[in-house]
């Protein structure tokens, strides 16, 4: 391994992540009511709620795949997307967004990789394509990030010879592999079979072990309940509850929370 891939390799500094009044319409519909929301760095935040609670836009919202009317998101301290203008907040450059979201790593609930290319150039391309890497350091911290998810055995195959569980984890290496501040995760064992949903959760299981920022969207109420340094309970996109999941799952105070619960425990 090369001086430059054992640095890519180096543990990454935690972000904080600040969503601050953030407001999202789809037409006339209110996506996002007013978030105010901080992740501290190192923590795990679990986002709970019903379906179109708004979980998933303010994952967008946060790396700027979706641009909110009211409000902003930091990551230590820098707005993303945005630049101040006097009391106004100014759209950057398309290039100095694709920039920003090279620190924000998003495995998405459907994989998006590229089918043709081989899963280990799945992982190889990003930090080549944004000059971190060359060709040959970025094969070897792919070779690297492929072991950690236990893929190591399958850097020559493509995305269709593989299982859903094996592609949600080729996605996970590709989302490390430009070391990102802080991962988001939009509800990655979605699409999966039920068989395979421990083998994906055991490594976003090490990753939050390793002090990584995470922001997961996720069903798995259990996992959750394990997890988690903070549960986040969304509803017609405002926070209703949050805190450690000793308290808002075990006991929540929002009538709204519990009957939520009642029907997922």
């Amino acid at each position: 391994m090369t001086a430059k891939t054992a640095e890519a390799l180096a543990d990454v500094v935690a972000a904080t992540v600040e969503v601050h009044d953030v407001h999202k319409w789809y037409g006339t519909h209110r996506v996002l009511d007013g978030v105010d929301l901080t992740v501290r760095p190192g923590e795990v935040t679990v986002i709970l709620g019903p379906s179109g609670s708004g979980k998933s836009t303010l994952l967008r919202v946060i790396n700027h795949l979706e641009k909110p009317e009211i409000g902003y998101v930091s990551i230590n301290g820098e707005p993303i997307g945005v630049k101040r203008h006097g009391d106004r907040l100014k759209e950057l450059s398309e290039r100095a967004i694709l920039t920003q979201r090279g620190r924000i790593g998003f495995v998405f609930q459907n994989f998006n990789l590229f089918p043709h290319l081989t899963v280990l150039d799945n992982v190889a391309t990003a930090p080549v394509a944004t000059g971190r890497l060359g060709r040959n350091e970025a094969q070897a911290l792919a070779h690297e990030l492929l072991g950690r998810v236990g893929l190591a055995d399958k850097t020559g195959a493509y995305p269709r010879q593989l299982s859903g569980g094996q592609q949600q984890r080729v996605a996970i290496a590709r989302a490390l592999a430009l070391r990102p501040g802080v991962i988001l995760f939009d509800e990655p064992t979605s699409a999966l079979d039920p068989e395979l949903v421990g083998e994906v959760l055991a490594v976003i299981r090490d990753l939050a072990s390793s002090g990584t920022t995470l922001v997961i969207v996720t069903h798995e109420i259990g996992f959750a309940r394990e997890i988690a340094d903070r549960v986040v309970f969304i509803d017609n996109g405002k926070i209703i509850e949050q805190g450690p999941p000793s308290e808002v799952l075990d006991n929540p105070q929002h009538e709204r929370t519990r009957d939520f619960l009642g029907k997922v425990l």
